[in-house]
């Protein structure tokens, strides 16, 4: 199950990272590098959910797939964050929130799978809209302009990456919250 459609649209997340963070460094017109650097994330971005209803659509959904998926969405959206901040787009306090909760939460779920307990830090609703902000904050402020000449997505962008950290903070304190009992029965 390593070199499935589905599979290979989640490696392809992977690879976009270079290539857009690569976009930045070309001696091209900034609203094109904006544009070209959109359009590359939106379209992986898409992949995201493409890549789990194909898996499901063909019957190739594994083991290998579901721990890359998620792997490769932090990636990207992380990668992206740290590009926003180096632009000057996004607070670098929001790149701490946002990258800090990935790794603690990646972890918590690494250490409850290994006692047995990976349902009570399973996908939640919180943190499915977390990620929805955050795939909306993430293109308005790459592009950074006026989108169809009445959309300013830099202030936009701004609203929705803070909102995005509230709620990253807020899917962490649940995540945590699950996690509680099964930590304190553990810990002696």
């Amino acid at each position: 199950m390593f070199w499935t459609i589905p599979t290979l649209m989640t490696w392809a997340r992977i690879v976009a990272i270079p290539l857009i963070v690569g976009v930045f460094y070309l001696p091209i017109e900034p609203a094109t590098r904006n544009l070209v650097a959109t359009v590359m994330f939106v379209v992986f971005a898409a992949t995201d959910w493409l890549d789990g209803y194909l898996a499901r659509k063909l019957n190739q959904v594994s083991a290998f797939g579901a721990f890359l998926d998620p792997v490769a969405d932090k990636f990207l959206v992380c990668a992206c964050v740290l590009v926003l901040v180096h632009l000057g787009r996004a607070d670098v306090f929001v790149a701490l929130i946002i990258i800090g909760r990935e790794i603690a939460i990646s972890a918590l779920r690494e250490w409850m799978a290994q006692i047995g307990a990976a349902k009570s830090v399973a996908v939640h609703m919180i943190g499915k809209i977390k990620t929805t902000a955050q795939m909306v904050a993430i293109p308005f402020l790459l592009f950074d302009g006026m989108l169809l000449g009445v959309i300013n997505t830099h202030v936009w962008g701004v609203w929705l990456i803070w909102i995005s950290a509230v709620m990253t903070v807020w899917s962490m304190v649940y995540y945590l919250q699950k996690a509680l009992p099964e930590i304190r029965s553990r810990v002696q």
